[in-house]
């Protein structure tokens, strides 16, 4: 891809070499194993992944699963390009996208952006149903779901500070530049929530509204917003059950499961050592937000499916993706990540709230940075929504994009 022409796509198929193939089978079968202690119990994850499952797993991998069938039914699934694009203040950069087109005349561009652990196959539930709905009144989509780069068949950036202020500049220009869509709307969990804001604050012209499972912000200033801060304090009094149950979320993940965040972005390439190189550690690593972060009293991840989402992370031996969290904490400015949650943004957005969801905020938090126009709440579901209740998600985004508001946006001139 490094001589082919800026803006024009080719397509692409997935391939994961045999040689990589058989050098994992080689090391599942050399696997050594943590014992673990007699007096924790089956359900106690709070030491981390536990041995019986990544065991289980690693022996299916090794001897059942089948990744050739996988990858001919992710290649059927995904039309899938590869295209080269310049980013502002960084350069050339090669991007993977699937692109789903619709029928319908009336179809709105989406852009669909995924997290860490995840990779643009967390759309694989949704595409179908919001490219064909089921009759002329639902709303329709053209669906475009890149990979950040790195993160499954997604080149890896080859300098330094690719975060997601750059990818940011990246998805907008394969977004206008490549695929012609000059204003469109967004949905994104994790990082691509902060992609997704950071392309609103820095070309409003072109993001027209947003969706967000994922909402990182914290509360304003106690001496600009005293009256939010007071209901914070007399939260036990105040707030919903709902809100109570976030702001329970958010200090778990505080306490109990931010350590891969302090490793990841202070010295991801020493991690990378291990994890790239060995397939037990980086399932062990992967297994572990999975179980943390899913709903998973409503949903179970079939072994197929954890290990499909961990071959997108080892196909380029795990540490670009680890990397992507140093690059994020070094980029500065409004739209940065450290930034662009503090500053107000007027693009209407909308809110799907699921329980196990780990950063999702009171509604007061939210008015102080984001023009939110739609808020759903939901009894089931976590940090993988388009995966754990695909049919939720999608509903709510023909609800908020098919709206009055998004509507007016999509129409107004800028």
């Amino acid at each position: 891809m490094s001589e082919n022409e800026l803006n024009k796509p080719v397509p692409y198929q997935l391939h994961i070499s045999d040689d990589l193939l058989n050098v994992t089978k080689q090391k599942l079968q050399l696997a050594r194993f943590p014992n673990e202690q007699i007096d924790v119990a089956d359900d106690d994850w709070s030491q981390g992944a536990k041995v019986k499952v990544v065991k289980r797993l690693a022996e299916y991998w090794s001897n059942g699963y089948d990744w050739r069938a996988e990858e001919a039914r992710i290649n059927a699934e995904f039309n899938q390009f590869k295209v080269k694009v310049d980013i502002p203040g960084y350069g050339p950069q090669v991007l993977h996208y699937a692109h789903q087109t619709s029928s319908r005349a009336d179809a709105i561009p989406l852009l669909f952006v995924q997290g860490w652990p995840g990779s643009f196959l967390e759309a694989r539930k949704i595409i179908e149903p919001l490219t064909n709905p089921p009759d002329a009144s639902t709303q329709a989509f053209h669906v475009i779901v890149p990979s950040i780069p790195g993160f499954g068949p997604g080149d890896a950036p080859e300098k330094y500070g690719f975060g997601p202020k750059l990818t940011a500049h990246g998805f907008t220009k394969l977004m206008v530049d490549v695929l012609g869509y000059k204003r469109f709307v967004t949905q994104g969990g994790d990082w691509g929530s902060m992609i997704t804001r950071s392309m609103a604050l820095m070309y409003p012209q072109n993001v027209r509204a947003c969706h967000h499972n994922f909402f990182p912000c914290r509360p304003p200033p106690w001496y600009k917003a005293p009256l939010t801060m007071g209901r914070l304090i007399l939260s036990p009094y105040l707030y919903t059950n709902r809100e109570m149950d976030s702001i329970k979320n958010m200090r778990y993940y505080g306490k109990e499961q931010d350590g891969y965040l302090r490793v990841q972005s202070t010295r991801p390439q020493s991690l990378g050592f291990g994890l790239g190189d060995s397939p037990i550690g980086l399932l062990g690593w992967l297994v572990e937000k999975f179980h943390e972060w899913m709903d998973v009293a409503h949903y179970d991840m079939s072994d197929d499916e954890v290990l499909t989402f961990v071959m997108m992370h080892w196909m380029q031996g795990a540490t670009p993706g680890l990397r992507y969290y140093k690059m994020a904490f070094a980029e500065e400015g409004e739209a940065s990540m450290k930034e662009s949650f503090k500053t107000y943004l007027g693009t209407p957005i909308g809110l799907s709230h699921f329980p196990r969801e780990i950063m999702m905020p009171p509604y007061d938090w939210v008015s102080w940075v984001a023009n939110e126009q739609f808020r759903r709440e939901h009894d089931k579901g976590g940090h993988f929504a388009a995966v754990e209740c695909p049919e939720l998600l999608v509903q709510d985004l023909r609800d908020w994009f098919s709206s009055e508001v998004v509507k007016k946006a999509m129409q107004s001139e800028i």
